[in-house]
Parts: C-alpha cells; structure tokens; sequence
C-alpha cells in the first residue's frame, strides 16, 4: 500500500509539473510598444506605462513599454523585431517601414495632421520676429540648435524650410547644435546656449502653458507652415501572434479613447491631444521625399 501511494504521489507530481509547463508555453508574448524619446524619460515611462496597462484591456493581450535610447535606436529596434509598434516622428516613421515590409502607419492624433515647428530665439540675440519662411534668413550668422538629428519637427521640416529661405547649416555661427529633444532646445536657447533653435509646437505650447518657459528670456520668430508629423507604425507580423484583426483592433483602441474617461482622458492629455484618427503610409509622402532631398533617407 505504501509503494502504491508513493508511485501515486509522484504520478501527480508528473502530471502537475506537465501542466504547469504546458501553461507557460501558452501563455501569451508581450506585444511590446515604444516611442521616440523626445521628452523627459521618466515623463514617458510613466506616461506610457498608462497607455499599456490600457491598450492591454482593450486588446486582451499583455502590452509592455519599452523604453529606448534615441531615435536611431527607435528605427533599429523595430526593424529586428524588439519593438511591435513604435511612436514614430514623420521621419522615423518613414525610416522604420523602409526597413520592414508590410508595415504600417495606423493612427495619428488629430493635430498631426496640421503639425507645426516654432523657430525661437534668445530675447538677447537681437533676431526679429519674422512673418514667412522667406524671412528666416534672418538666423544666418548666428548660432543654432535643432533637436535630435532624426527628428521631424525638431529638423527635417525645419532644415528644409530653411533651405527654402536659402539658409544652410554652413550659414550658421558655428555648427548647428543637435539637443536630443524639444524641451533641451528650450533650456539652451533660453539659456543663451545657442541664439536660437526650433522645436515641434505641441511641446513648445505645453511647455508654455505649464508655466516652465520664461517668455522674458526666449520667444517664437515664426511657427512654420503645417506637415504631417507623428504616428504609431505596426510591425506586420504581430498577425501571426495575435490574429489576422489585431492591426485594426489596435487601431480601434486609439479611436475610441474618450475624454469623458478619466485615465483615458489623461492618455489624451499626455499627447495633447483631443483625440486618434486613422492614417495611412501614403500620408508621409511628403516626410519621405524632403528626407530624401536633405539626405536623411538613403538607398542601401
């Protein structure tokens, strides 16, 4: 009787242990989100761990943030597969579904459609408010930042509205500067680091708003003429861990965020927007053609 019990115990045991491991092999794979650090690291992990634990509810898988280091680091990550879906800039965007194919553009926030940089400057620096793009040849000669070398809003459009007033980065004071992010562009120019730099306008009013710029020290010259901007790029093959509907079910939880929801409404918040509405690749034509034309997209 006691062999019997013993050869028992240790059945259950066996069958227990292939349970349990048969559970971990089902158990489902992260779908894993990141975006372009173009603000204070700690503002979006926080902010973004929101966005997951929601989009997890909405989509009935785990989703984790992952945090990257820059915005080349964003693109690279997302061509091996690390990172599912991305919170792209126009041109990271545009650079990450170059080097996957299938993916794609699902949703941006409605101000990305008719998106906008603000050239600023040191009130110091003697450089005049402007009323056209023409006019910013006003800033040859002195010192200037952008923001991060991949940025849309913070270089891309900026240098290529430049250009179109015949501005190039030889005709700055010294080489231009390269910050890292919208709110770095703020601190050095106000700081009379650089006598002037562009950053995107949801960041700069935010920032403006929230009292944290000192408007006797820094001004805007001239906000630019709008461009499609940010987007949440979707690796193609998340069809195969999650369903063939999982693109447009990620694309759905976008839509249907709702202000009247407290913590939606603080999601909206954080982007500073009112609300998502669907995209498409052909929407970045533009980002494509002016990064190609400045040299920040190239043919392998």
């Amino acid at each position: 009787m006691k062999k019997y019990l013993l050869l028992l115990s240790a059945l259950l045991l066996f069958l227990l242990a292939a349970c349990g491991g048969d559970t971990a092999e089902t158990e489902t794979e992260p779908f894993v989100i990141s975006a372009i650090p173009d603000q204070d690291p700690e503002l979006l992990q926080r902010e973004y761990g929101k966005l997951a634990d929601y989009l997890s509810e909405q989509l009935g898988v785990p989703v984790e943030y992952r945090p990257v280091t820059d915005y080349a680091a964003s693109v690279t990550a997302f061509r091996v597969g690390d990172l599912d879906m991305v919170w792209f800039g126009g041109l990271t965007g545009v650079q990450a579904r170059l080097q996957v194919e299938g993916a794609q553009a699902l949703a941006q926030r409605t101000i990305d459609e008719q998106f906008t940089s603000v050239f600023i400057a040191n009130s110091a620096s003697g450089i005049p408010v402007v009323n056209s793009v023409a006019e910013l040849s006003v800033l040859a000669g002195h010192t200037f930042t952008f923001g991060s070398e991949s940025s849309t809003s913070g270089r891309l459009m900026p240098q290529y509205f430049l250009s179109q007033a015949g501005v190039t980065l030889a005709d700055f004071a010294g080489e231009p500067g390269f910050s890292g992010s919208h709110d770095r562009t703020i601190e050095l120019v106000e700081a009379g680091s650089f006598e002037a730099g562009v950053l995107n306008s949801q960041v700069w009013n935010s920032r403006v708003e929230a009292g944290e710029v000192d408007l006797d020290k820094v001004m805007v010259i001239l906000e630019t003429p709008p461009y499609h901007d940010y987007h949440w790029v979707i690796r193609p093959d998340v069809a195969e861990r999650y369903g063939d509907d999982f693109a447009q079910r990620v694309t759905d939880a976008f839509l249907n965020l709702d202000a009247n929801d407290p913590d939606q409404a603080e999601i909206l918040s954080f982007f500073g927007a009112d609300g998502f509405i669907a995209t498409q690749n052909s929407n970045y034509d533009q980002i494509e053609a002016v990064g190609r034309e400045i040299g920040q997209i190239v043919d392998n």
